[in-house]
């Protein structure tokens, strides 16, 4: 790679890892999106502690990378990819092969502890494949492969589901860690440097501190973590809120693919309009959009019969879905460009860099959250017709056929979708609290000064 020169050329090194990252993400959406469906299906669990074990899975996927870091840079990005997609690859073929809840936890942790060690170790290859001239570029590319991979593994995994049964999506994901197994083996040869000091876990864990340790940070963290728990309910609640209200044959999948879908779409031109907004002007925005994609999501429950839309016939959970999802879309355009911008903003000066390190902690309180929210709330207004009586059971059958009503214990299952609402407008009330509060501080120390 010539250094200086603009370019669209990278070192094998950098290819063979955006390909082993796209390998890992096909892998992660393909069981994280079908996830809570097998830990009720297959292993067995309620609604409640199906979300707990799926919140924890994705709430630790994006706390433990902070400490696996320091360990790839201390036994070199080669061997930690090998080690990482081993991990992924047992992880789940454990969960395709052995459906008890003990070996099904041991597979869970060993994905969290092999996606854990992939997440630095691409980053960090990225960054030294390229220099000032064409980081944007590299990082670019990064960021559509990782879409890529998240809208593969969830297009594959839906007809396996409906064919084969949700037991058998682990093997895809599997097959996948694999795939990425052997290309990092025969093709991935970095240049190891050990000049930059790696962070060690006690420099991390004071790290943590001092970010999570100053109020303001914290509560804007927590506040924004409402944003991500509802555009997390596309993994939490969609997928089981659509099977068991539309049908088995319905593709939650597909759904969910229309959200990076958007976001290709609009981010450039949405990150174009707001680039001289205030940060929190931008993410106002997306905070009064948030809650209503949760009044789409609802909204099938008020429309009757199938929706015509040019010819096309659709379900209206089809209907409102796509444009529920498609406001989330919309919403994380106006947030994500602004969020760390916003976040740096509340770090005293010179801790901005450690602050921004630890900026996506919301995603992990909102994973923890939602997911455990989203499990009460199925099990109470849209339980797995699995759980019910026989016969009960049996008119869920015919009603998804279209030949009687729905029991009386999925007539309010859209009320599930209203608690979101209520999160969501607790967020905003609560940011604009947080911005006319530390505003009030803020002049009030220009004027003491």
């Amino acid at each position: 790679m010539s250094q200086g020169a603009q370019t669209w050329r990278f070192p094998r090194m950098f290819w063979t890892g955006n390909i082993a990252e796209l390998c890992e993400r096909a892998a992660y959406y393909g069981t994280f999106i079908a996830l809570r469906t097998y830990l009720i299906r297959v292993v067995g669990l309620d609604d409640v502690q199906a979300g707990v074990t799926a919140g924890m899975f994705g709430g630790w996927i994006y706390l433990v990378p902070f400490f696996t870091g320091a360990m790839a840079d201390r036994i070199g990005f080669r061997y930690a990819l090998i080690l990482a997609f081993g991990l992924l690859t047992v992880g789940y073929g454990t969960l395709g092969m052995f459906h008890t809840l003990g070996p099904v936890i041991a597979g869970l942790v060993l994905i969290v502890l092999g996606g854990s060690i992939v997440k630095p170790v691409i980053t960090g290859t990225v960054s030294k494949s390229s220099d000032e001239t064409n980081r944007a570029r590299a990082f670019s590319i990064f960021y559509m492969v990782v879409n890529i991979g998240s809208f593969t593994g969830k297009t594959v995994v839906a007809p396996m589901r409906i064919q084969m049964g949700v037991e058998t999506v682990p093997f895809f994901s599997a097959g996948a860690a694999l795939l990425g197994l052997i290309l990092v083996a025969l093709l991935y040869f970095p240049r190891e440097s050990h000049e930059e000091k790696s962070r060690t876990v006690k420099e991390t864990l004071a790290g943590m501190w001092m970010a999570m340790s100053n109020l303001r940070f914290l509560v804007l963290i927590l506040i924004t973590a409402g944003f991500w728990a509802i555009q997390g309910q596309l993994y939490a609640s969609m997928p089981d809120y659509v099977l068991r209200m539309a049908g088995e044959t319905y593709k939650p999948e597909w759904y969910a693919n229309i959200n990076p879908l958007v976001v290709v779409i609009f981010v450039v031109m949405i990150t174009q309009m707001v680039r001289n907004w205030k940060p929190q002007n931008a993410i106002l925005v997306a905070m009064c959009l948030i809650p209503l994609s949760a009044v789409a999501m609802a909204g099938s429950a008020w429309i009757h019969g199938t929706v015509n839309i040019f010819g096309l016939q659709m379900h209206p959970i089809t209907f409102m879905m796509i444009i529920g999802i498609s406001i989330q879309g919309i919403a994380e355009c106006f947030l994500s460009p602004k969020w760390l911008e916003f976040a740096s903003l509340q770090a005293p000066p010179g801790k901005e860099g450690t602050f921004l390190g630890f900026a996506h902690m919301n995603t992990f309180f909102a994973w923890m959250f939602g997911f455990i929210f989203s499990g009460f709330l199925l099990q109470k207004y849209c339980p797995e017709p699995g759980t019910l009586e026989p016969a009960v059971k049996a008119a869920h059958d015919a009603a998804l056929l279209g030949q009687g009503p729905m029991p009386e214990q999925y007539i309010h299952a859209h009320y599930l979708w209203y608690a979101y609402i209520g999160v969501g407008l607790i967020s905003l009330i609560a940011l604009l609290v947080f911005i006319a509060i530390t505003k009030k501080i803020d002049e009030g120390k220009v004027s003491a000064a």
